[in-house]
């Protein structure tokens, strides 16, 4: 008899012990990839190459809060834009968080700088969101559905899960931007609305952020330092912890 508790508790010691569950699931959507560069910056600065390096360190702050995250990409490749929420639907996530850098044209880009994040609206805020909403919606892959012209946002709001959603979009969204200007010291540009595609279908809070202006030599320069990339990853998942709380 002995014996065989001897053998049960060596079996259940080795026995693999279940994964606990995770607090939260999150999908940290780095912009652009593969064939889509996204914004240039001076000496040769991708947008597509900086969001990435920056979703993978916000990655690793939100697993540390017991998280599981999934990037829509880890490495340089090509994601449709309906991709990325759906992936995030398959994924059951709590947020979805689309990392983006900003930038403008001409003389412009010279004094463009500072933090905008978005949540999904039919109509943009003002004449700056639809030119950013422009510039991001243009990203699509060869072959993804185009928009009907005659009706081009009344899909994305269909797909929305209900109200809640957007209201859980505002909060993120507010509660991301206050944290990035707060602690990078940055230019607060404000919390906007626009028709992402990159948001569209997503049935849980879900934000686009533009952490800084790739346009902008000395902005571009901080975003491309890995230190400044740790301030931006800490900002947004101590703003996700709050928000979640």
């Amino acid at each position: 008899m002995l014996r065989a508790a001897l053998l049960a508790l060596a079996l259940a010691a080795r026995a693999p012990v279940a994964a606990p569950a995770p607090v939260f699931v999150a999908v940290v959507d780095p912009g652009h990839g593969g064939e889509k560069d996204g914004a240039l910056g001076p000496d040769g600065l991708r947008e597509k190459d900086l969001t990435l390096q920056i979703a993978r360190r916000v990655a690793a702050r939100l697993r540390k809060q017991g998280g599981r995250v999934v990037l829509t990409r880890t490495a340089d490749r090509s994601v449709g834009l309906a991709e990325r929420a759906a992936l995030a639907n398959a994924e059951n996530a709590d947020l979805f968080v689309s990392i983006h850098l900003n930038a403008l044209p001409g003389a412009a880009r010279l004094r463009a700088r500072g933090v905008e994040t978005y949540f999904l609206s039919a109509d943009a805020t003002d004449a700056s969101a639809t030119a950013v909403a422009a510039r991001e919606n243009a990203d699509r892959l060869a072959g993804e559905p185009e928009p009907d012209p005659r009706d081009p946002v009344s899909g994305i709001l269909r797909d929305l899960a209900d109200t809640d959603a957007l209201a859980g979009s505002s909060r993120l969204a507010y509660a991301i931007h206050e944290r990035l200007v707060t602690r990078l010291g940055a230019e607060d540009r404000g919390v906007k609305q626009a028709p992402f595609y990159v948001l569209a279908g997503a049935k849980m809070p879900a934000v686009l952020v533009e952490v800084g202006f790739v346009s902008n030599p000395r902005e571009a320069r901080q975003l491309a330092d890995p230190a400044h990339q740790e301030r931006v990853a800490e900002a947004i998942a101590e703003a996700i912890a709050a928000w979640r709380r």
